[in-house]
C-alpha cells in the first residue's frame, strides 16, 4: 500500500474517476484555482504606471507595491502553508479564498496607496492557496498516475502566472484598474464557493503544535538532500525565467516600439510553455526524472542563446520565451514529483521549502536581470539568463558520481531506499518495493 492511501481522508464518491484515480473534473478545477490565485501576485505589474498617476507617486515608491506582494508571498509560503499539514486541507483553502477575497475587495476600492500596499500584502499572503491545492492533488493521485496528475494542475498555475499580466493590462485599459482587483475579489468568492462544494475532505496529516510544524519543515529540509537539491535547481531555473519576463518589456516597448497592451499580449506566446506540463508529468512517472531535468537545462540555456543573437527579431525573442517556459516547467513538474515522494505525511511543508527556495532565486534573478540590462542591454540579460542553468547544468552533472544502488532497488527494505538521488525510481517499482520511513 502506497502512504498516499495510508494518509487518513474521507473522500466523496467520484464516479468520474478515471484510471488516474481522481475525477477529471477536479483535476481541471485544481488547475484552474491555482491558475487564478497565483494570478493575483502579477496582476500590479503592469498597472504601475497608472498607479504613479493616480497617487501621485515616483516610480520607485510604486514599485514597493509589488515587493510587499512577494513579501507577503514569503511569509505565507513560510508560515501558511505548512498548516496544510496541520488542518484539514478544505477548510483551510475556503478560509485562505475568504480573506483573499477580502483584501482585494479593499485594494479595489483603496483611497490612497498605503490601503493598497496591506491590502497586497494580505492578498499576497494568502494567495498560497496555490501551493496547497498542488499537494493536495498529489495526495489523491494514486502513485502511478500522480506526475499526470500534479503536471496537469501546474500546468494551470503556470497559465495563470503568464495570462496575469494580460488580463490585467487589458482590463485595466477597458475599465480601469480598480476593475482589476475587484474582478479578483468576486473570482476569488465564487472559487471559495466552488471548493468547498467539490473538494473531498482531507485529514490533517500530523498533529504537531504549530510551533513544532515550522520547526519540523526546516528539519526536513536537512534530512533531505534530494530536497535541497530539487530547490536549487528550481532556483537557478526560475532566476533565469525572472531576469527574461522582468526585462523583456523593456527591449519590447524599446527598439520593437510595443506599447504596453502590446507587451501584455506578447505575453500570451509564453502560454504555449503550458502545454508541456502533462507531458512532464508523464515523464515523472516513467522515472525519467534525473535524464529530462538535464535536458531541460540545456534547452533554456540555448533559449537565451536564441534571445541574445536574435535581440532584433521578435520571432527568435517569442521562440525564445517559448523554449524558457517549458524548461522551466518541466522542471518544476519534476522537482515536484521528486520532493512528493519523501514522505507522504509532510507534502505541505515539503512544498512550502521547496518553493520557498525557488522562489528565492527567482527574486534574486529578477533584480539581476534589471541590473544587468541598464548595464550593458538585453546582450547581459542573456548572457546572464543562458550562465543560471548552465550552472545548474554543471550541479546536475555531479549526480553522476553517486552509486547507482541497483542492488538496493532489487531488496526489500527500508535501508535500501535511496532519499537523496534526486532522479527517483519508477513509480511502478515503488509500488513494489517497501518505503522506508522519513522522519519530519
Amino acid at each position: 500500500m502506497s502512504p498516499a492511501s495510508k494518509t487518513p481522508s474521507t473522500r466523496r464518491p467520484a464516479p468520474a474517476a478515471t484510471a488516474q484515480g481522481v475525477p477529471g473534473w477536479l483535476v481541471v478545477l485544481l488547475a484552474v484555482a491555482s491558475g487564478m490565485t497565483v494570478a493575483n501576485l502579477y496582476y500590479a505589474q503592469p498597472l504601475l504606471s497608472s498607479l504613479s498617476h493616480v497617487f501621485h507617486l515616483g516610480t520607485a515608491a510604486a514599485g514597493t507595491l509589488i515587493t510587499l506582494t512577494q513579501i507577503g508571498y514569503v511569509a505565507g509560503m513560510i508560515f501558511l502553508v505548512p498548516l496544510g499539514d496541520r488542518l484539514e486541507k478544505r477548510r483551510l483553502v475556503t478560509v485562505l479564498l475568504a480573506v483573499t477575497t477580502v483584501a482585494l475587495a479593499v485594494a479595489g476600492t483603496a483611497a490612497d496607496f498605503p490601503v493598497l500596499l496591506v491590502a497586497s500584502l494580505v492578498s499576497g499572503a494568502t494567495s498560497v492557496v496555490a501551493q496547497i491545492l498542488v499537494p493536495f492533488a498529489a495526495s489523491l493521485a494514486p502513485d502511478h498516475a500522480r506526475g499526470r496528475v500534479v503536471g496537469r494542475v501546474m500546468s494551470g498555475l503556470l497559465a495563470g502566472i503568464l495570462l496575469s499580466r494580460t488580463v490585467s493590462s487589458l482590463v485595466s485599459s477597458a475599465a480601469g484598474w480598480r476593475y482589476v482587483y475587484l474582478g479578483s475579489a468576486v473570482l476569488m468568492a465564487l472559487l471559495a464557493l466552488a471548493l468547498r462544494a467539490a473538494l473531498p475532505q482531507h485529514a490533517p496529516t500530523t498533529s504537531l503544535p504549530y510551533s513544532q510544524v515550522l520547526r519540523s519543515t526546516l528539519r526536513l529540509v536537512r534530512t533531505h538532500p534530494a530536497l535541497r537539491r530539487r530547490g536549487l535547481y528550481q532556483a537557478a531555473m526560475f532566476g533565469a525565467f525572472s531576469a527574461f519576463w522582468t526585462t523583456v518589456s523593456f527591449l519590447l516597448t524599446g527598439p520593437f516600439h510595443y506599447s504596453q497592451i502590446g507587451v501584455a499580449v506578447f505575453a500570451l506566446v509564453g502560454a504555449a510553455g503550458a502545454a508541456v506540463a502533462p507531458l512532464a508529468g508523464r515523464w515523472a512517472d516513467r522515472g525519467l526524472v534525473r535524464p529530462v531535468t538535464g535536458i531541460a537545462f540545456g534547452v533554456a540555456a540555448v533559449a537565451f542563446a536564441a534571445a541574445g543573437f536574435g535581440q532584433h527579431s521578435i520571432v527568435l525573442i517569442a521562440l525564445a520565451a517559448i523554449l524558457l517556459d517549458m524548461a522551466v516547467q518541466t522542471t518544476l513538474i519534476l522537482g515536484q514529483h521528486t520532493v512528493y515522494q519523501l514522505d507522504a505525511a509532510a507534502r505541505s511543508r515539503l512544498n512550502s521549502a521547496f518553493i520557498a527556495v525557488f522562489f528565492a532565486g527567482g527574486a534574486l534573478g529578477s533584480q539581476l536581470g534589471s541590473l544587468a540590462y541598464h548595464a550593458a542591454g538585453w546582450t547581459a540579460v542573456s548572457a546572464l539568463g543562458a550562465v543560471l542553468p548552465l550552472i545548474g547544468l554543471a550541479y546536475w552533472a555531479t549526480e553522476r558520481r553517486r552509486p547507482r544502488g541497483r542492488a538496493g532497488r532489487h531488496r526489500a527494505g527500508p535501508g535500501r531506499a535511496r532519499p537523496d538521488r534526486a532522479g527517483p525510481v519508477p513509480l511502478t517499482a515503488l509500488s513494489r518495493v517497501p518505503r522506508p520511513r522519513c522522519e519530519g
